[in-house]
């Protein structure tokens, strides 16, 4: 009995250990820097400094992320799923307000945003933030340059129209695709040179017991020419628990080959 006892109480503590370490995974404030350059992005622009968050459900995004990123970022995008079911409009806000302290916010959506898509919608419009729904935006520079910020609606509702984004777009050279659902690369032809993809939606797989996970570690892929950045995301779904995919923000530094060049 007593050996019992001491093998439950091994059990207990490695578990409850354990138990900690998913939390605290779940609950990071990380904010990771990336670098990328294109020949594409005209010179003039220098540097562009992009937020890049996806998938918040129901964090509020902390003081530690705000200090990591305010003044660094030209502008925020939220890569779907701000929200989710039983989440109140205070909290949305609150996040917006947030991201709106750091730079002017773009904002595509995803699965779970409408399941509150309502309010969402409503509280949207009222802060002025940008919504890309198969839509595009022209980024310029101070020289009269620009790049295309294109967003599609969440690749799981069947109305993700790449093709409706690039309408408004013309011959611009550099364009850099938002799409909550990482699949939607898969829809994109060479002929359409969207260079890089912003998503989320896999949440890194949440939950990998030895390396594996319903979904692969976010990261960078490559498909011919487009670059795919998939984040693990802020938040999570069911329980708030991670597991070998830690919570992530991003701030991604885009330059121009072209720089520096005689």
């Amino acid at each position: 009995m007593g050996t019992f006892l001491i093998i439950a109480a091994v059990f207990l503590i490695i578990f409850g250990l354990l138990g900690l370490h998913m939390y605290q995974e779940a609950h990071a404030d990380r904010t990771i820097l990336h670098d990328f350059s294109f020949p594409e992005l005209p010179s003039s622009f220098g540097t562009v400094k992009i937020f890049f968050i996806s998938d918040l459900h129901r964090r509020i995004i902390s003081e530690t992320v705000l200090h990591n990123v305010k003044g660094k970022a030209d502008l925020v995008v939220i890569g779907g799923d701000l929200a989710e079911k039983g989440v109140k409009r205070s909290h949305m806000e609150e996040n917006l307000s947030r991201l709106q302290s750091i730079g002017p916010v773009y904002f595509v959506w995803g699965n779970n945003d409408y399941e509150v898509s309502s309010e969402l919608d409503e509280l949207l419009d009222e802060k002025g933030v940008k919504v890309l729904k198969n839509s595009a935006v022209k980024i310029k520079s101070k020289d009269g340059d620009e790049f295309a910020l294109l967003g599609v609606d969440d690749f799981m509702t069947g109305e993700c129209n790449l093709d409706e984004a690039l309408q408004s777009v013309g011959d611009i050279a550099f364009k850099i695709l938002i799409s909550h659902n990482p699949d939607a690369v898969y829809s994109i032809t060479a002929e359409q040179q969207i260079q890089l993809v912003l998503s989320g939606h896999t949440h890194g797989g949440q939950i990998r017991l030895f390396g594996y996970g319903p979904y692969e570690l976010g990261g960078i892929r490559h498909k011919e020419n487009t670059t795919l950045f998939i984040s693990n995301g802020y938040g999570t779904t069911a329980l708030p628990f991670r597991l070998g995919a830690p919570a992530e923000t991003h701030l991604i530094t885009l330059t121009s080959t072209s720089i520096g060049r005689d």
